[in-house]
């Protein structure tokens, strides 16, 4: 493990978690590193959109690597890359395509336990042997448990937290460095994940999650932004267009 690495790591402390406002190219990682950002982290949404493809790796590998080594071009802070599934097949090129990402200079990836082709979440066993090919390459390694997603939300309780946490522990002992779970926004359930998972947890800020400040008190490690930073931006872009056009 890397000096950068390991800094990336110590960052990951429950109850002071590390704050990442996901970014998709370089002028957005620079505008969030002068914020005084800990580290930069894409989302594979942004990402995508941003150079006119849909999320779910349609996104060619290369075009991802080119846009990190743009990234890590203008910045010395640790830059951690949405990876979607790992972009490959089988374990084997997925371990492949991560080592691409180190080579470049990433310190870590995030990689989820769902087909980004048919959006089914892949058996617990083959999603921990994708995890122990990518973290191989020494890399810091979030793993996406995505169970809250594909799970409609008047069915999130008690019973689904323990499922992640089954999953939890398979891609702990595969290699995995944190967990992350998109989409649990009940502070009962988020505290139960903190206190179950065997590793430093990431939640995805979304509307009706809670603020920042309690995400720590429930034990938190981590907090991302995902592709909310992306559509916000475009959003304001988009408007501030249209009110430019009623000015003709």
């Amino acid at each position: 493990m890397t000096d950068k690495i390991k800094v990336f790591g110590d960052l990951h402390v429950p109850g002071d978690p590390l704050i990442l406002y996901n970014i998709w190219d370089a002028g957005s990682a620079l505008a969030v590193a002068g914020t005084g950002a800990k580290a930069i982290a894409t989302g594979s949404w942004g990402v995508a959109c941003s150079l006119g493809f849909k999320d779910g790796e349609t996104l060619p590998l290369n075009a991802a690597l080119e846009n990190l080594e743009r990234i890590l071009s203008v910045t010395d802070l640790p830059v951690t890359i949405d990876m979607e599934a790992g972009y490959g097949d089988s374990p084997a090129v997925v371990g492949v395509s991560i080592a691409k990402a180190a080579a470049a200079g990433a310190v870590g990836v995030n990689i989820e336990d769902k087909n980004p082709a048919t959006r089914q979440l892949f058996e617990t066993a083959d999603a921990a042997a994708r995890i122990k090919a990518a973290a191989a390459t020494g890399l810091w390694i979030n793993a996406r448990a995505d169970l809250f997603i594909i799970t409609p939300k008047e069915q999130h309780d008690a019973a689904l937290v323990d499922a992640v946490i089954e999953r939890a522990k398979a891609y702990a002992d595969a290699g995995a460095n944190s967990l992350f779970v998109p989409f649990v926004s009940d502070a009962g359930l988020i505290k139960k994940l903190c206190m179950a998972s065997p590793l430093p947890v990431n939640i995805l800020m979304n509307p009706g999650v809670p603020e920042p400040r309690e995400l720590a008190e429930l034990g938190v490690a981590r907090i991302s932004y995902g592709h909310g930073p992306w559509a916000k931006a475009m959003k304001q872009l988009a408007e501030d267009a249209k009110a430019a056009m009623t000015l003709r």
